[in-house]
Formats: structure tokens, sequence, C-alpha cells
């Protein structure tokens, strides 16, 4: 099963230091091996935002050009602001690039990878899958 990788857990294997030992960080790089990540255009964006030094933002961009972008739909659109509604009616607020995330995974039938908290509570009124780092 493919894995749409969220900002969240690219940051923290793009960073350098100590986290490159982390679970999070093994079971990407691990899920990259098997040819198994997307990434949507919004992802990339936020992952390149903030990047002060050019040369930095070249080399980041560069690697990450290795990804292709998921094509978007109409539909995943749809699906997010439905999300978005729904989760809204429960109290629940999120971003509208979090809800589109939710909603290409969920209609391409995908897990979602991330290490941000909000998207467990999304998960309790929406139908997404979060993907849990296995044991290495």
């Amino acid at each position: 099963m493919k894995v749409l990788v969220d900002t969240s857990v690219w940051s923290l294997a793009l960073r350098r230091g100590s986290s490159a030992q982390s679970e999070t960080v093994k079971e990407l790089c691990e899920l990259i091996r098997e040819v198994r990540v997307d990434i949507i255009g919004p992802i990339r964006q936020q992952i390149l935002s903030g990047i002060k030094s050019a040369k930095q933002f070249e080399k980041l961009k560069s690697y990450l050009a290795e990804f292709p972008d998921l094509a978007l739909e109409s539909a995943d659109y749809e699906t997010a602001a439905e999300f978005y509604n729904t989760n809204r009616k429960k109290g629940i607020q999120g971003s509208n690039t979090d809800f589109l995330i939710c909603a290409v995974a969920c209609n391409r039938d995908m897990e979602l990878f991330t290490t941000d908290r909000d998207f467990r509570r999304f998960e309790k009124n929406i139908p997404i899958k979060l993907h849990a780092p296995r044991a290495f």
C-alpha cells in the first residue's frame, strides 16, 4: 500500500542531528526503499517554505524532485471541504491543507504517515488510515 508522507515526517527526516535515528525516520527510509512514498504539491510547498539559504533550498528541492507529485482532482478538494465541515461540526479545527492531505489519502485508499497529533483528532470523524512505524 502506498503511503502519503506528511510535512512533519519529511521535516524530521531532513533535519540535521540526532533525529536520523528515530523510528519515524527509519520508517520513512524503509518506505522509500520499498517505493511506497507519495507526496502532493501542498506538502512539497510546506517543506520548501521558510528555507533561508538559497543553496539549502536548491539542495532540498533537488532531493524532493525524486518524488513526483500526485495529481490533485476536483474530488480531492470537495472531499477536503466535506472533511473540514464534518470536523468543524464536532468542534475540531484544522487547516485547509491538512484536510486536503486527508482527502487525497482517503480518496486513493492510502495510509497517511504523520507525526502531527491533529490528524489523530481528525481520524475520529473521518475515514483516514494513519501509518504507524514498524518495529526495527
